[in-house]
């Protein structure tokens, strides 16, 4: 069976170039696959996964064909759709008629490759709610491991439940997810704004098994890394985050010219992090303006972190370099981060944006 797709082409400019290499009129494409990553039609490798493109349209999918593809229910189809957060890629799954993922975590690990499915950093099921919260949330990474929350995720599934129950205008729910309740809300203006809660700090509920050295916080302390002593800064946002702003060689960092690839991996299993740990590390432009880079624990390097964002902003709150409300740069562009002191709740706004519909066998 063929995919029914319908393509929204508001995305980066890093992916716009995917259009360039699509002739006009597009009217049937088949057995082609879409690879966000690398900006292009790839042949397919893996025979049970098609798409075809019945058409293309600038800007949103039109609602009666999105509603008609998302009412899909055949046998052995796995009907999705992708999103993106600032480059970081999901593929949204209507789960909400059951409490268990439609998918295993093996199967998830296959869709996210880019080479012989799907590509994305993860697969986010939408299920029915929990504990009086409206939407349960959960969330296969692309090594099949299970993260507490994703950030960028979360707002993802913000613009799909909108989509899935046709709704309009500024919109609020509550979503219960592995770090507890989180409440969305979709403004005017299409982006999207989360109340992630309080930051979790003490130590050993981060958890970290550094000591900790300001009123049972991780702040600056000595992190050595292969050899290399780092600065760093632990902070949970529901999900552990290690932050770091230089070390001993450079106090200040230049990530642009970070090897992330190289020094990313090597946070992630040290014993002091006993749940593994993400990894941020940060360039401060000024007290409102940081920009960051991140190795995730289940996804390695991605355009960005929701989640790392919220903790970069604690953290430099915390080291006295920045103040509450910040935006944070990200190689797949910016988020608002504001962690206001009246409720110690820390608040992300940005965008999330559809990149096509699919189907694949399961």
């Amino acid at each position: 069976m063929a995919t029914a797709a319908s393509i929204s082409l508001s995305l980066p400019p890093q992916t716009r170039r995917f259009s360039a290499s699509i002739s006009a009129p597009l009217r049937s494409i088949s057995s082609l696959h879409f690879d966000s990553r690398r900006s292009n039609i790839s042949s397919l490798r893996n025979p049970k996964l098609r798409v075809s493109a019945s058409s293309m349209r600038i800007g949103t999918p039109e609602k009666i064909s999105t509603t008609s593809f998302l009412d899909r229910r055949e046998s052995g189809f796995l009907h999705f759709v992708k999103y993106h957060g600032l480059g970081n890629d999901f593929i949204l799954v209507d789960n909400r008629d059951s409490t268990e993922p439609r998918i295993k975590p093996e199967q998830a690990v296959k869709l996210c490759d880019s080479n012989f499915g799907i590509g994305a950093d993860g697969v986010i099921f939408a299920m029915p709610g929990v504990n009086g919260t409206d939407y349960a949330m959960r969330i296969f990474d692309s090594d099949g491991s299970e993260p507490e929350m994703c950030g960028n995720g979360v707002r993802c599934f913000a613009r799909f439940i909108a989509e899935l129950e046709n709704l309009h205008g500024k919109q609020s729910f509550t979503v219960h997810t592995g770090a507890g309740l989180i409440v969305l809300e979709i403004q005017e203006d299409g982006k999207v704004k989360v109340d992630m809660g309080e930051p979790i700090l003490k130590a050993s509920d981060v958890p970290t098994r550094l000591p900790a050295n300001k009123d049972q916080v991780v702040v600056k302390s000595d992190l050595n890394v292969d050899g290399v002593i780092w600065n760093v800064t632990c902070v949970s946002m529901g999900n552990p985050h290690c932050v770091t702003f230089g070390n001993k060689e450079s106090q200040n960092l230049t990530v642009d010219e970070l090897n992330l690839a190289a020094v990313g991996p090597k946070f992630v299993h040290l014993e002091m992090f006993p749940a593994r740990t993400n990894t941020e590390f940060v360039e401060v432009f000024s007290h409102e303006h940081l920009k960051m880079r991140v190795w995730e624990r289940g996804a390695g390097a991605t355009l960005a972190c929701g989640t790392g964002a919220c903790a970069v902003v604690v953290a430099a709150v915390l080291e006295g370099r920045a103040g509450r409300s910040c935006t944070v740069d990200l190689p797949g562009g910016p988020l608002d981060i504001e962690w206001k002191e009246e409720n110690n709740h820390v608040y992300m706004t940005g965008l999330a944006e559809v990149v096509f519909y699919g189907s694949v066998a399961v």
